[in-house]
């Protein structure tokens, strides 16, 4: 059996050296160059802003420097980069801009109110129906919550709408909803259900106080005139001794009527659509 030996010296050698490369202090490597805090000017600074490249301390002093001078510490990425200082970092967050769009975009491709069909057969049939009775009906995108919730269907033989009908009160902060209203109903006759001092619903009676003690003759109903622009808002004034059907005729509806029951003092906050405008021809020479 042979043994080999080391020399003595070699082992000692290796052993001073292993020693002092432990009593050596480690070195650490700082991220950014020497400076001092800009906000507190005192600490040696050991952040950077993303946003404007300020030199902070500590969190305290981040949080100090957001305050007083609005900065988001938010890095813009579409910043200009001279292509002196254009390095391998600048193309890295150019390309991640990239990608960050790419997924923007896909993103909205999913997206479920572009993927859903903005119309329905039902929708088609009920726009046909109402242009043979001098209507015009139109839809929101089936994935708006006023298109869930309208119940409203035509019925072929006998060639009436049964309506998904909302009545809103404003002076009592109240509205209803009223489900397959056939459009030969008499409008006086859907409001007394609501408002008659006797007949009407106890509950429903205490929630319109104020209507019901009110003359009949002091109620307008209003329907808002669609298409127009929001800072010029127009209503129609309907007629409660007619039906339905002969209030709706002539006009354009979305989804389903929307009827504003308003007391006397507030007609004037419902301003009516007038007269279209003429300018008066010129007499020829």
């Amino acid at each position: 059996m042979c043994t080999i030996v080391l020399p003595s010296t070699d082992i000692m050698s290796a052993a001073e050296n292993g020693a002092e490369e432990e009593e050596a202090p480690r070195v650490t490597k700082r991220k950014i160059s020497l400076s001092n805090c800009v906000v507190c000017q005192s600490e040696e600074a050991k952040y950077r802003c993303p946003a404007c490249l300020t030199h902070s301390c500590s969190l305290l002093c981040v949080k100090k420097h957001k305050e007083d001078s609005g900065c988001s510490g938010v890095r813009d990425k579409t910043a200009y980069v001279s292509l002196s200082q254009f390095d391998e970092m600048a193309l890295l967050n150019d390309y991640r801009f990239l990608e960050d769009t790419g997924r923007f975009a896909d993103g909205a491709t999913r997206d479920n109110l572009i993927r859903t069909p903005h119309s329905t057969f039902k929708m088609k049939r009920l726009a046909a129906s109402a242009r043979k009775m001098n209507m015009t009906l139109k839809f929101l995108p089936i994935t708006f919550s006023k298109s869930r919730e309208n119940s409203t269907f035509f019925l072929s033989k006998e060639k009436r709408f049964m309506w998904h009908l909302k009545l809103i009160f404003p002076q009592s902060s109240t509205e209803f909803t009223q489900k397959r209203v056939s459009d030969g109903h008499i409008l006086k006759q859907i409001l007394m259900t609501y408002i008659h001092p006797t007949e009407s619903d106890h509950v429903t009676r205490q929630k319109l106080k104020m209507y019901v003690q009110e003359p009949f003759d002091h109620v307008k109903v209003f329907m808002k005139v669609e298409g127009r622009k929001a800072n010029s808002v127009r209503y129609h004034v309907l007629d409660v001794q007619r039906s339905l059907r002969d209030n709706l005729s002539y006009k354009t509806l979305v989804e389903y009527p929307v009827l504003h029951v308003v007391l006397k003092e507030h007609w004037k906050n419902y301003p009516q659509r007038g007269p279209a405008s003429c300018t008066p021809c010129k007499p020829q020479q």
